[in-house]
C-alpha cells in the first residue's frame, strides 16, 4: 500500500515584510482582502495541528495542490519554504502553485526559485508539468496559476501543459504506474463558479478521454468534492480538497481539512480509499468521512 497526504491553500501567514511599492495594482485589493476578512479566516494553529496529524499518519508522501501565500510576496514564498520543510524531507513532499501565489507578474520569478525543489521532476528539470515516480506511483503536478485582474481568480493550464502531461500520462501507463495528477483549480466545467474557474477545463477533460488517470487531486474552493469524468479505461475520480487553515472564524469555506488516500493494487484496476481527517471544534483533528474511490459510494 502507498499513502498520500493531501492538502491545499494553507494561506500562511501574517503578511511582512513589504513595501507600499509591493502593494501596487492587483495587491492593494488583495492586501485589503486580507486585513478584512483572510487573516482571520486561516488559522495557523489549526493549521499546525493538520500538519501534526499528517506527519502522526506517517503518509509515504505528501502533496499540497498550491495557495500557500495571499499575495505572491517573495516574502510569503520564504513564509513557504519554512512550512514545506516542517512536511517532511524534499523528495517526499511534492507542490503545484496556486493562483495566489501567481498574484502578479512579480510573484512568478520568486515562487520558481524558493519552491523549486518541490516542484521539479525527477531528473531535475524545472518547469510545468513535472513527473515524479514514488513506488507504484507517477505524480504529476500541474500548474494552473496565472497573473490576473483584481477580483478574478481564474487559471489556465494551457495547450502546452496539455500536450506534454498526455504524453506522460501514457508513459506512465506503459511503465505500470498508478497515475495521479496533481493541479490547483478543479479541471473539470463547472468545478468552480464563473471568475474563479478553470478557463480550459474542457481541454483537461478532453485529455482524460484520450489517456485516463487513476486519480486527480485539487484544492481552491476551500470546500470537499468529488467529482467523476470519463477517462481512457474507467471513469477518474476528481477530488477537491478543503483548506488546511480555515478555522470557526473563516465564513467562506469548510473547517480546516485534509486528505489521507491508501492505494494499492495493479495500475490496470487500483483500490484507492479516502480518509477525510478535519479540525473539530473541540480542538482536534479527527476522522470525518470515508470514501472509497474504486466502485463508487461513501461510507
Amino acid at each position: 500500500m502507498f499513502t498520500l497526504a493531501h492538502l491545499s491553500d494553507p494561506h500562511l501567514g501574517p503578511l511582512t515584510k513589504f513595501s507600499l511599492r509591493e502593494l501596487l495594482g492587483k495587491r492593494a485589493t488583495g492586501y485589503v482582502n486580507w486585513r478584512r476578512k483572510r487573516r482571520h479566516a486561516h488559522d495557523m494553529e489549526i493549521l499546525g495541528l493538520i500538519v501534526a496529524d499528517i506527519l502522526a499518519q506517517k503518509p509515504d508522501h505528501i502533496a499540497c495542490t498550491g495557495d500557500v501565500s495571499h499575495i505572491g510576496l517573495p516574502t510569503e514564498f520564504k513564509t513557504a519554504l519554512s512550512f514545506l520543510d516542517t512536511l517532511g524531507p524534499r523528495d517526499a513532499v511534492s507542490f503545484v502553485p496556486g493562483n495566489h501565489d501567481c498574484y502578479a507578474r512579480s510573484s512568478l520569478s520568486a515562487l520558481a526559485r524558493e519552491l523549486a525543489p518541490w516542484c521539479a521532476s525527477d531528473d531535475g528539470e524545472a518547469g510545468y508539468p513535472w513527473y515524479r515516480r514514488r513506488g507504484p506511483v507517477a505524480l504529476i503536478g500541474m500548474n494552473t496559476g496565472i497573473p490576473t485582474m483584481p477580483l478574478m481568480a481564474t487559471g489556465r493550464v494551457g495547450s502546452a501543459q496539455i500536450a506534454i502531461t498526455e504524453q506522460l500520462l501514457a508513459q506512465a501507463k506503459a511503465d505500470g504506474l498508478i497515475r495521479v495528477v496533481l493541479i490547483h483549480h478543479p479541471p473539470y466545467v463547472g468545478g468552480a463558479r464563473r471568475t474563479r474557474e478553470l478557463v480550459d477545463a474542457d481541454a483537461f477533460e478532453a485529455m482524460l478521454r484520450r489517456t485516463g488517470a487513476e486519480l486527480v487531486l485539487h484544492g481552491h474552493n476551500h470546500r470537499f468534492s468529488l467529482a467523476w469524468r470519463p477517462g481512457l479505461d474507467y471513469d477518474v475520480p476528481i477530488v477537491g480538497v478543503p483548506s488546511a487553515s480555515i478555522g470557526p472564524r473563516g465564513g467562506h469555506g469548510e473547517l480546516a481539512c485534509w486528505h489521507l488516500l491508501r492505494i494499492e493494487g495493479p495500475p490496470t484496476a487500483p483500490h484507492i480509499s479516502l480518509e477525510r481527517r478535519a479540525f473539530d471544534l473541540d480542538g482536534t483533528v479527527k476522522q470525518l468521512q470515508l470514501v472509497p474511490l474504486t466502485g463508487g459510494g461513501i461510507v
